[in-house]
């Protein structure tokens, strides 16, 4: 099986789907019993809506990748809250078969990768209610590194402060979210340098990290989606057990430099209709 099938890009704008209480109800039935309480226990319906669009692409992304059964799918979260795949992925062709979720706003997103590990984030671009954009800005200052707070502050008028603000943010969650640490990790450890939002690298302690790579991708409606690529020994200790291998260096080379994929914009009737055969119909892709 060719390492590039593993290397998936999905996501689904939520704001152009309000289904009937039949519709949600159809389309909650079709997972697992664990998942729909996880689900349900959420009280706003936007919630609602989000969790499950969410456990929707995980597990209609890994029937159509892995050609598991939905039926034969167990997917478990380690501690911290980070989904992964329970099989024997190096037997179905890849090493290290590993995906992420993120939904905030109007998109919910999902990026899997054969060999690396994989963070994906979205960020709304919102903007403070009765509070001036420094001020709000300034409540997360404890967040970045001295060289990132200097680029949010330099940024010019205050929605360009915003805007740079995300933009860190969404990448700092890609990165941490891919190593499984989540909430738990201190993001003004984690340095991200850039080129006008290109060639991105980070410094985690003052040491660059080499063997990662990260894109950050504007979407409609002031959001954007960061995906974060890196070696699997960067994992935290309850993560990197739910991975195949660690210490390879040649798989790990190709994993790093595979094609970073456009996503694919899919809805949620898309989602629904893989239960009955895979998920075939392509939208717009960005």
């Amino acid at each position: 099986m060719e390492l590039e099938k593993g290397v998936q890009r999905w996501i689904v704008d939520i704001s152009i789907w309000n289904p009937s209480p039949h519709h949600f109800n159809h389309a909650i039935s079709l997972l697992p019993h664990h998942e729909q309480a996880s689900i349900t226990r959420f009280v706003k319906f936007e919630d609602r809506k989000r969790a499950l669009v969410s456990r929707l692409l995980q597990y209609a992304l890994v029937h159509q990748v892995m050609g598991i059964p939905f039926d034969e799918i167990i997917i478990k979260r380690t501690p911290e809250g980070k989904p992964f795949l329970v099989c024997d992925s190096d037997e179905l062709g890849f090493p290290n078969f590993n995906f992420n979720v993120s939904h905030h706003g109007d998109y919910v997103a999902i990026a899997s990768e054969p060999v690396c590990l994989v963070g994906v984030d979205i960020v709304t671009h919102s903007v403070p209610v009765n509070e001036p954009a420094d001020k709000f800005v300034q409540s997360f200052s404890s967040y970045f590194s001295d060289l990132e707070w200097r680029s949010i502050c330099n940024a010019g008028s205050s929605d360009e402060m915003l805007r740079v603000f995300y933009r860190y943010w969404c990448l700092k969650e890609a990165f941490v979210k891919a190593v499984g640490s989540g909430v738990g990790h201190r993001l003004d450890d984690v340095e991200f340098h850039h080129t006008s939002w290109e060639n991105i690298s980070v410094k985690v302690c003052g040491k660059e990290l080499k063997d990662w790579r990260f894109w950050l991708l504007d979407l409609s409606n002031n959001h954007s989606v960061a995906i974060a690529r890196g070696h699997p020994r960067s994992a935290i200790s309850s993560y990197m057990k739910t991975l195949k291998q660690i210490g390879f260096k040649e798989e790990h080379e190709t994993g790093l430099n595979l094609p970073n994929p456009r996503f694919t914009f899919l809805t949620v009737d898309d989602l629904v209709r893989s239960w009955g055969g895979g998920v075939s119909r392509q939208l717009d892709v960005l």
